[in-house]
């Protein structure tokens, strides 16, 4: 067997991984218990109180270039100066080299393109074109 090696420290990988995946079980009850009396509490000051009108928390990453509401400001600038329909990935890096990133990570690439692309199909100012990928441009 030339691959013992391998074969071992991939069975290490997956016992780590479940051992992971354990601890998250358990810890996902530990708060789901949390949770209940937290709403225990709320029932007990506000008898008809409905807790499911809480929303959960986002708790992403935050744009480290773009503030919360820019990126979609900005993608439109860059569209109003486009000649042509662009993608979300185009128009991403086109937002990351205005703000000094000149060779961006695949990180940062992936993060403004879905940045840009979840603001662009929200936005009712642009149109998506036929094909793959989707290329955008401005309603005019």
């Amino acid at each position: 067997m030339d691959h013992k090696p391998a074969l071992y420290a991939l069975l290490r990988l997956h016992a780590e991984i479940g051992g992971r995946i354990k601890e998250n079980k358990v810890q996902a009850l530990k708060l789901i218990e949390d949770m209940k009396h937290v709403e225990a509490v709320l029932h007990m000051l506000e008898p008809g109180f409905n807790a499911r009108t809480i929303a959960p928390k986002r708790r992403n990453n935050p744009n480290p270039h773009f503030k919360r509401g820019h990126v979609i400001r900005a993608a439109l600038g860059v569209l109003r100066a486009a000649t042509a329909p662009m993608s979300a990935e185009e128009i991403g890096i086109a937002l990351l080299r205005s703000k000094g990133v000149l060779e961006p990570t695949k990180a940062e690439i992936e993060l403004m393109y879905g940045s840009v692309s979840a603001s662009l199909k929200n936005n009712r100012d642009v149109t998506v074109h036929e094909g793959r990928p989707r290329r955008w441009s401005l309603i005019r």
